[in-house]
């Protein structure tokens, strides 16, 4: 069930003095201090420089600061919530496994992302038992990882709750969490790629032999029927890993690789991973605030044969993977936006399945519009590439930067405090898809320009020239003013180029009551706001009274939608699973709808 037949990599890449946010194995005990959330964590746990930065200077992921202070269980107490029906709104995880071998409760899932191609899907979440119980590794169904995933194979009607994928070299670099799901078929078979932060572990002995942090990707294959259905995974295979390491008082430190997310060129066999590479020399350093970068893992062919630089469904082989080495780092295989002065984070990819091109979206100036002087009357926006696949050779990029690129102002929902949300700052982040129907690649964001609690807003660009579509970016949630709309969620369009977009919502600014909501078959052209929205959840969460969660946020930082794959081209269809954290129970779970 879990483990692909194939060879162990053994990856020589252990830890790194624990830069982002992943939740150590670690057994050492610190005092305990409070955040602002009201969440009780380890006290400073991590010397990386970069650790003391984040909130005064840089913002960064949940994964990161969970690295630089790992939480801890404060309660042993509460009760496991009891099984729920929950109707069409269906939980992927299992409380029954977030125990720790000596008896200790783990309390909650969040950071969800969602895939699925024909009767299989798979939806993957920060996993708390990995990530705050210092789990021994290995664990039973790897549960020392940071990542956790479920598995369905009757179309989301259910889910077994997998565990973790597999890394036999737990003792050296875990799954750290923020993954991201993608689905393909591959000479007739379903494979599934789940992309995490893989960070090294710290040990009381001193710091490790490799102090590089990485992204990684395990590659699953599903097979079966009904109760029968199963689904193996290989061991973690790296994507990225640092490109700037130095020697701080006879301590080696590496740049901190943050926030990865997958797309999928099903055509031409390609795996894309973008994400950030925070450096950890101050400004005028190019990787200081950011700098976006994007991976390529080959995947095989849709026949299931051998790519351009050897890799297959089951076995990809990705670019720059663990190039280079401590001593004498590697560099990114695409670099697509190098050396900002403000930070750049929450990077996303979409592929046009059509060329084979791949668009990038990303945030700039988060956080540093407020605290960085040079910043602060320097607009915020959502920024988007457009990189030819004339550029994206193997097993090195042709290109040296980005063939396009514009940006849209954002009215940021930063200084936004939401009630029983334990993230503070918020971002803006810009979910991205290509439309070839309509010629477009979309963004959507969550915005404070009309209304402070935020609208949800849509803008598109014409293919590669990337002119906007429309004259001003158009609201997608019905109401001008009222409650909260934020973290949407847009991975493609379906078949027919529409868009499908979900994002949280409350009715009114005085109730912390919060459901998902979406809206769907939006035409990438609009310039109106659609007619109809579209109720997810059966059951709205009081955030305020889902208390049992031990690291932060308790929601996460963005939720996720897929359109279900299939072979060919546009290789989707029209079913839309969507995927969020959800505290119907108590505790935050991740759940699943789809249509």
């Amino acid at each position: 069930m879990r483990g692909l037949n194939m060879p162990k990599r053994n990856l020589m890449l252990t830890t790194l003095v624990i830069i982002l946010a992943l939740p150590l194995t670690t057994s050492i005990l610190r005092p305990q201090t409070a955040d602002a959330a009201g969440q009780t964590l380890a006290s400073t746990a991590n010397t990386h420089p970069l650790c003391s930065k984040i909130g005064t200077s840089i913002w960064v992921s949940t994964a990161v600061r969970m690295w630089c202070n790992p939480p801890r269980p404060t309660s042993s107490n509460i009760k496991t919530p009891t099984t729920h029906s929950f109707g069409s709104n269906v939980n992927a995880a299992d409380p029954a496994e977030d125990v720790s071998p000596s008896g200790v409760r783990g309390y909650g899932q969040s950071e969800t992302s969602i895939a699925g191609i024909g009767p299989y899907v798979v939806e993957a979440w920060n996993d708390v038992t990995g990530l705050a119980l210092n789990m021994p590794c290995p664990s039973p169904v790897n549960k020392e990882e940071g990542t956790g995933f479920g598995f369905s194979a009757n179309g989301g009607a259910s889910f077994i709750d997998e565990g973790g994928p597999p890394n036999a070299n737990c003792k050296r670099d875990l799954l750290s969490g923020d993954p991201s799901v993608e689905a393909w078929y591959s000479g007739g078979s379903a494979y599934f790629y789940i992309s995490s932060l893989y960070f090294p572990v710290f040990s009381p002995s001193g710091p490790p032999s490799d102090t590089r942090t990485f992204v990684a990707v395990n590659a699953c294959k599903a097979s079966g029927t009904g109760a029968t259905a199963t689904i193996s995974c290989s061991q973690p295979i790296i994507a990225a890993a640092s490109t700037q390491c130095v020697t701080s008082m006879g301590t080696p430190l590496c740049s901190l690789l943050d926030k990865e997310y997958l797309s999928i060129d099903p055509v031409h066999g390609r795996l894309y991973v973008s994400y950030t590479e925070f450096g950890i020399n101050p400004p005028p350093d190019n990787l200081a605030f950011g700098q976006i970068e994007l991976a390529v893992c080959d995947i095989g062919t849709p026949t299931g044969g051998t790519g351009p630089i050897g890799g297959t469904a089951g076995s990809p082989v990705c670019k720059p993977g663990s190039s280079g080495t401590q001593t004498h780092p590697g560099s990114p295989y695409f670099a697509v936006a190098p050396g900002p002065k403000c930070e750049n984070e929450g990077a996303y990819p979409a592929v046009d399945v059509a060329t084979g091109a791949v668009y990038v979206a990303y945030e700039f100036n988060l956080f540093t519009d407020v605290f960085v002087p040079g910043c602060t009357t320097t607009p915020t926006q959502n920024v988007v590439n457009y990189i030819p696949f004339k550029c994206l050779t193997l097993p090195a990029a042709s290109c040296s930067d980005p063939a396009g690129r514009n940006a849209v102002n954002v009215v940021t929902m930063l200084a936004t405090l939401i009630p029983g949300y334990s993230r503070f700052p918020l971002q803006d982040f810009p979910r991205i898809a290509v439309s070839d129907q309509a010629g477009t690649v979309s963004i959507v964001w969550n915005d404070a320009g009309q209304h402070p609690l935020g609208d949800i807003l849509l803008q598109s660009f014409t293919l590669g020239d990337l002119t906007p579509v429309q004259s001003a970016p158009v609201r997608l949630n019905q109401h001008a003013s009222g409650g909260l709309h934020f973290l949407p969620a847009l991975r493609n369009a379906n078949a027919n180029g529409a868009l499908n977009i979900s994002w949280y919502e409350r009715s009114s600014p005085t109730t912390t009551l919060t459901n998902v909501i979406g809206v769907l078959n939006v035409d990438p052209l609009t310039t109106s706001t659609p007619g109809r929205n579209t109720l997810v959840t059966t059951v709205a969460t009081d955030w305020l009274k889902v208390t049992a969660f031990p690291f932060f946020p308790n929601f996460g930082d963005y939720t996720d939608n897929y359109v279900i794959a299939r072979p060919g081209v546009p290789s989707t269809g029209t079913k839309l699973y969507i995927a969020w954290s959800d505290g119907r129970t108590g505790i935050p779970q991740p759940f699943e709808a789809s249509t």
